[in-house]
């Protein structure tokens, strides 16, 4: 359904210049019938003048129809359906991708800027863009759930990202289409990531497809509490 839709929004200026084409087409078609009835003298004549005046109006509101369809698509359902939404990171099974996993004491890891610590806790805004649980620099495992605000003007969507400390790659967790403030947004299954930093971060959308900036932080994971 998603890549559906997405079609539609990819390309929704050459369906417009199809339709266009084709209405003026059969603009000029209808004009054209419309003179054949007028002029018709005999029953036969008039009866296939009216069929094809017919036949010409029907394809014209199709079109008007579709049209209007278009732009319902893009305009309203789009910004409704998450997966339908051009994302600016990879969409990838965090059960199947590799994680990156941090040395202790590798100085290489804490000097990487890829997630730098100064961008922990940045983008935050309460009430409106805000993770409350987990904290900013707080220690979590197993299935993490995420309370926080998710509430704009013209609010769209929100989804969940996250990336290793020295990981530029955000890679979506989760995604809702419910405006919550305060509440729960979600959860996190961190079981099958490997222990060490984390960026966690909320992404919001308005109805018109713009992204918000997002509210980061950094947390740490650690192995399940129970082993497999």
């Amino acid at each position: 359904m998603g890549e559906i839709l997405r079609f539609f929004k990819d390309n929704e200026v050459i369906i417009y210049l199809i339709l266009g084409g084709f209405a003026f087409w059969q603009t000029r078609n209808f004009i054209l019938a419309w003179g054949e009835l007028r002029n018709a003298a005999f029953g036969l004549e008039r009866e296939s003048a009216q069929s094809r005046l017919n036949w010409v109006a029907t394809m014209l509101i199709l079109t008007f129809m579709l049209g209007i369809g278009e732009f319902v698509v893009v305009s309203f359902v789009i910004p409704k359906v998450p997966d339908a939404s051009p994302l600016l990171t990879p969409t990838l099974d965090l059960l199947a991708s590799p994680t990156v996993t941090l040395e202790p004491g590798s100085m290489a890891a804490i000097a990487t800027p890829a997630l730098a610590i100064e961008t922990a806790m940045s983008g935050c805004i309460p009430g409106q863009i805000d993770i409350i649980s987990p904290q900013n620099g707080t220690t979590v495992q197993d299935i993490v759930e995420i309370i926080g605000s998710a509430d704009i003007p013209n609010f769209g969507f929100y989804k969940f990202e996250m990336a290793a400390i020295n990981d530029t790659s955000w890679l979506t967790i989760q995604a809702g289409d419910t405006i919550t403030r305060e509440g729960r947004l979600g959860f996190w299954d961190t079981t099958r990531l490997s222990a060490g930093e984390y960026g966690l971060r909320l992404v919001l959308t308005d109805n018109q497809g713009e992204s918000q900036q997002p509210c980061t932080i950094q947390v740490r994971v650690e192995p399940p509490s129970e082993s497999e």
